[in-house]
């Protein structure tokens, strides 16, 4: 698997919106236009009472004057200040869509073993809830910000031509409260970073609740019961609190000192009044105008949250977009044949080894099944064949070829995957099954419906092939789920077909319709079969014995049951069952 170069979260962030560059320069653009009009009522207002008490004689024009400019000044800041936002925020969910488009794309490129290990949860946090948290940052912090900083800036340097002397004076309480917030900003991104891992560690949490309902209900137990959602839930709080009891002294001294500007104004330019070096009108402009440095000053500030954020958002979706991906070339290859060849195969989760040097060949055309006892590494040899993992030592092949030769599009194209947990999607029942080959009519999909043993409960559905399936088909029965997934994998119509306990979920009444529909999909394929029901497979071409990582055995059932003595002793346990099963049915129907 290849190892992608780390990134910064801010060069990240940056190249997330560089497409989008010349919105973000209009933007901000804008913004300082927006500033600039802003800025004329202030200086309009001041004009107007420096004119009024010099004692001169009024002049209806000249008051006008500055009226006007005043009110262009607003309509120019109303108008920039709307067209910065709107362009800003058009670039920004542009970002947001390009950045889901880039992690749905680098799901498929990285082990599928992965993605079925990791909560869903944690995916969907980051696809969804970390990706939209990009918005504020990038759609108001770079123009609102820029504004709200050049607005106490264009002040000050007004103030500095009426009297530099009282510009300075307005200046003490801005560095004062700057000190207070670089004191509440000490580890600040350390700590906020914590809240959101926090805050992602409940939400999966919640997910993985939600979707674990049917069990806490059944064995009647209760959020509070669940002591791993109120254990997240407690320590969010927590997180939350010592937050903000760090950072809150600081933040509430800060605002509080930086709007009391007019401790310093007030008594200083009295006594520069008194002396007679300042003028009315100027003590009147500047008292007015200082009282305009530290709104947009504390505005700027509103932002300390969302740029604390910014490395650790854009740091757990560089997470996702920095997983290694499994190697593979984009050039096809021409497969010989489908015979598949695990040659001294090794394979780890981790640092555990759950395969230890597996050989095993398999015909193409050919029936093999997969047996042995749970967790015995039956599921991870199909996972490996199907691409799902990357061996750790040894060689999976192909027609001759090593899959890590093959490209993955191609991969999927010459296999289909049935697993026990069928997956549908909450769509109709038509469009679930034309997953298999995009594009087919809809006489395919019901062609192949009728062959797989689902025409008949279909139409039993309150809209026929129109009936939606539910949240991962939850609105069907497990063996009805199944049974559409073995209807997609026959409109695929892949060479190799891989069954992973594709039947378990299917009941005694239902079990020959299904291996009927079976017999049809695996005509001139390449199946391999892994199966609890022993029965199931007793006619295939070879039978596999996996345990513990290892092949314990191999041929033909006949040959199995005389040579292999745990093959002999797992087959007798399972019809034994079979038999207590069909027993007990009987006892019940008498």
């Amino acid at each position: 698997m290849e190892k992608e170069i780390v990134q910064s979260p801010f060069k990240r962030l940056m190249g997330f919106a560089s497409r989008h560059k010349g919105k973000y320069v209009a933007s901000v653009l804008l913004a300082v236009a927006g500033v600039a009009g802003g800025l004329l009522p202030y200086v309009g207002v001041s004009q107007i009472v420096i004119h009024l008490l010099k004692g001169v004689e009024t002049d209806a024009r000249f008051c006008l004057m500055w009226c006007g400019a005043s009110g262009i000044g607003l309509i120019v800041k109303t108008v920039c200040m709307n067209w910065s936002t709107a362009l800003s925020h058009k670039a920004t969910f542009s970002v947001i869509a390009e950045v889901r488009t880039q992690l749905a794309r680098k799901l498929l490129h990285i082990p599928m073993g992965y993605i079925l290990e990791t909560p869903s949860g944690q995916f969907k946090n980051v696809i969804v809830e970390k990706t939209d948290s990009l918005e504020t940052p990038l759609a108001h912090v770079l123009p609102e910000m820029t504004s709200n900083l050049l607005i106490p800036l264009g002040i000050l340097l007004y103030m500095f031509i009426l009297d530099w002397r009282m510009a300075l004076v307005s200046l003490i309480t801005i560095p004062l409260g700057f000190i207070f917030y670089g004191m509440m900003m000490r580890d600040y991104p350390e700590k906020y970073a914590e809240v959101l891992k926090a805050g992602a560690h409940m939400s999966g949490t919640m997910v993985e609740y939600i979707n674990g309902i049917e069990v806490i209900k059944a064995f009647n137990q209760s959020a509070k019961s669940y002591a791993k959602f109120t254990d997240s839930v407690k320590t969010n709080v927590d997180v939350v609190l010592n937050w903000i009891h760090a950072t809150q002294t600081y933040s509430s001294i800060s605002q509080g000192v930086w709007p009391a500007v007019l401790l310093g104004i007030l008594p200083t330019g009295c006594l520069f009044y008194m002396d007679g070096s300042l003028g009315g009108g100027e003590f009147i402009t500047i008292a007015i105008l200082s009282l305009g440095i530290s709104t947009p000053i504390l505005s700027a500030m509103m932002y300390t949250d969302d740029i604390a954020k910014i490395a650790a958002v854009v740091g757990e979706v560089g997470q996702v977009l920095d997983l290694p991906e499994l190697s593979r070339p984009r050039e096809k290859k021409k497969l010989g044949n489908h015979d598949i060849m695990l040659e001294h195969v090794h394979f780890s989760y981790g640092k555990e080894e759950v395969l230890h040097d597996v050989n095993l060949h398999i015909l193409g055309g050919q029936v093999t099944a997969l047996v042995g006892p749970s967790g015995g590494g039956k599921s991870t040899i199909a996972k490996l064949i199907a691409s799902f993992w990357d061996v750790s030592k040894g060689q999976v092949t192909i027609g001759g070829i090593d899959v890590r030769d093959v490209p993955l599009e191609q991969m999927m194209d010459e296999l289909a995957y049935v697993s026990q947990d069928n997956y549908l999607f909450n769509d109709t029942i038509r469009n679930n099954i034309r997953m298999g080959k995009q594009g087919a009519t809809d006489a395919q999909v019901e062609e192949v419906a009728k062959a797989s043993g689902c025409h008949d409960f279909i139409m039993k559905l309150e809209h026929g092939y129109e009936t939606v399936a539910g949240g991962a088909g939850g609105h069907l029965s497990g063996g009805e789920r199944q049974r559409i997934a073995i209807a997609r994998a026959m409109l695929k119509d892949a060479d190799i077909i891989i069954f992973d306990e594709a039947t378990a979920y299917t009941d005694p009444e239902n079990e020959a319709v299904v291996q009927e529909a079976v017999s049809r999909l695996i005509k001139d394929k390449t199946l391999l079969v892994i199966a609890h029901r022993l029965s199931t497979i007793t006619d295939a071409d070879k039978i596999v014995v996996i345990e513990h990582g290892r092949v314990l055995a191999e041929g033909r059932h006949e040959a199995l049951l005389v040579g292999c003595d745990r093959y002999r002793r797992m087959f007798t346990a399972h019809m034994e069952v079979n038999d207590s099963c069909v027993m007990a049915g009987r006892d019940k129907d008498d």
